[in-house]
């Protein structure tokens, strides 16, 4: 009897010790696309997983496929939530690949080789529950049609589209994130007007010429750097009550195209207009936090652009000022601007 209570002790002590060095030991060889679960997943929880992605039972709602070399969409089994696709070479999503994933949340497509013609016309049409769909980093031309209204967040940039339409987002009430950055985008019209609840918007680095109308009164982030964008229409920020962040390097704006107390509006927390041909501080908010005007043509230092009056108690909230790279230097500085701009940590000229 005490043999057989040594070898089996013998037997399992090394096993005890070898959960004991590494218990998270399933997961890494999960990570790595060493051990594939298929195997486990019984057909009552919504089919099994493919052979190539991985589906953990611990997490039995989410489908593993990214990295894997993968061109063509895998089967989708009904119960899977949470979707990861990404780094693949997937070139299509026809209409039938996602018509039994019905209960999809997310779904990452980013960093694949999709192009426009090859996804299905209703290829995403019965996602009802559908909150967030990443197609950055493929070869779109165009945006997809018939998305979901359910989206919060769509991700399509690094694309090669170059028109948007009202059509492209109708009926999208729930879009709160839309990032269209890093495309060709020439025109957009008023093809975000409906978007009621899109707090950010990044459409920088396309081809924009000015700043599209109709933008949503609702944002919080508007990122419109890198255009070609020359001027600003009148009462451009007014309407928006709760914008906190406007980014507008890197175009061609001038002292010209900048109507009157344009950036002047309380609520703003940061502004940048570097890089641009201004050759005057335009008239900001006492309540601004953050402005960045290096790169410019700036050739004085007025400080009515911050307080206009000088006081102990006016003074500009402003903590971080940026004017190197243009035409003034610390001389150009007067010396109430100690009153005015009390509160500025960094003030680069």
């Amino acid at each position: 009897m005490r043999a057989a209570i040594v070898f089996l002790l013998s037997t399992l002590l090394p096993l005890s010790l070898s959960h004991g060095r590494d218990p998270f030991a399933w997961l890494y060889s999960r990570r790595s696309g060493g051990y594939n679960y298929g195997s486990l997943q019984a057909d009552t929880t919504g089919g099994a997983c493919p052979d190539e992605c991985d589906c953990p039972p611990t997490f039995p709602v989410a489908m593993y496929c990214d990295g894997r070399g993968l061109t063509a969409m895998p089967a989708i089994p009904s119960r899977i939530k949470y979707l990861y696709l990404q780094n693949n070479a997937i070139t299509a999503v026809p209409d039938s690949a996602l018509v039994n994933a019905t209960n999809l949340v997310w779904l990452m497509m980013h960093h694949n080789q999709l192009t426009s013609d090859a996804i299905g016309m209703k290829a995403f049409l019965k996602l009802e529950a559908l909150e967030r769909l990443y197609l950055q980093h493929n070869n779109l031309t165009s945006i997809p049609s018939n998305l979901p209204r359910s989206l919060r967040d769509l991700r399509i940039n690094n694309n090669n589209i170059e028109k948007i339409t009202p059509a492209n987002f109708e009926g999208m009430d729930n879009l709160t994130i839309l990032y269209l950055h890093e495309n060709a985008v020439t025109e957009m019209g008023i093809s975000l007007k409906d978007l009621k609840s899109l707090t950010l918007l990044d459409i920088s680095s396309n081809k924009l010429t000015k700043v599209p109308e109709g933008l949503p009164e609702n944002l919080h982030q508007l990122y419109l750097e890198s255009n070609s964008i020359d001027s600003l229409p009148e009462s451009f920020l007014s309407r928006f009550t709760q914008l906190q962040y406007v980014r507008m390097a890197h175009n061609q704006l001038t002292d010209k195209g900048i109507p009157p107390n344009t950036f002047n509006v309380t609520g703003l927390v940061e502004l940048d207009l570097s890089f641009n041909k201004l050759e005057r501080i335009p008239p900001v908010s006492t309540t601004l936090q953050h402005l960045y005007l290096q790169a410019n043509q700036i050739k004085e230092f007025t400080l009515g652009s911050f307080c206009t009056a000088v006081d102990v108690t006016n003074f500009s909230k402003l903590r971080t000022l940026r004017l190197d790279g243009n035409e003034i230097g610390q001389q150009d500085i007067p010396s109430e601007s100690t009153l005015c701009l009390r509160q500025a940590s960094t003030i680069e000229i």
